[in-house]
């Protein structure tokens, strides 16, 4: 099992919409990058993600589940375009700050810092402790 991070724009899905989403989810569609694409053609149910609000907060606000397999996404006509389904798991006790992300040492490689701009991103076990540490989560919730 694996880990990544999910960016939202929270004017556009915020996390506290996915948490409205209930037990059900919420499609992660609308991603139109390859490298994101073949991420989410990674995953697995059960992996876990964090939820990151960019452009506005620019944080970690919560942990997220894969709870559908990727799929076409239903968004668009074009057969290159697929996405899994996730849903909220819990909140972050403390919102962890880029800012926070890029001053820790231990997160140097960690893909939020060196590939800002891509939508869906692994994350390492290492990491996914360290920003769950940071987050004020002493028994962070595991990949199945």
């Amino acid at each position: 099992m694996a880990y990544w991070l999910f960016k939202s724009e929270p004017f556009k899905f915020s996390w506290d919409m996915l948490k409205a989403k209930g037990k059900a989810g919420e499609e992660w569609d609308g991603v139109r990058n390859y490298q994101a694409r073949n991420n989410m053609r990674a995953m697995q149910i059960g992996d876990k993600g964090f939820f990151y609000h960019s452009n506005e907060g620019l944080e970690v606000v919560g942990i997220c589940e894969v709870c559908a397999l990727v799929h076409h996404d239903s968004t668009t006509d074009d057969p290159r375009w697929e996405c899994v389904d996730i849903r909220a798991v819990r909140d972050m006790p403390k919102p962890v700050t880029l800012k926070d992300v890029k001053a820790n040492p231990a997160l140097a490689d960690m893909s939020l810092v060196t590939s800002m701009r891509l939508s869906v991103q692994p994350v390492k076990e290492d990491e996914w402790l360290e920003v769950c540490r940071m987050g004020g989560l002493d028994n962070p919730p595991m990949s199945d």
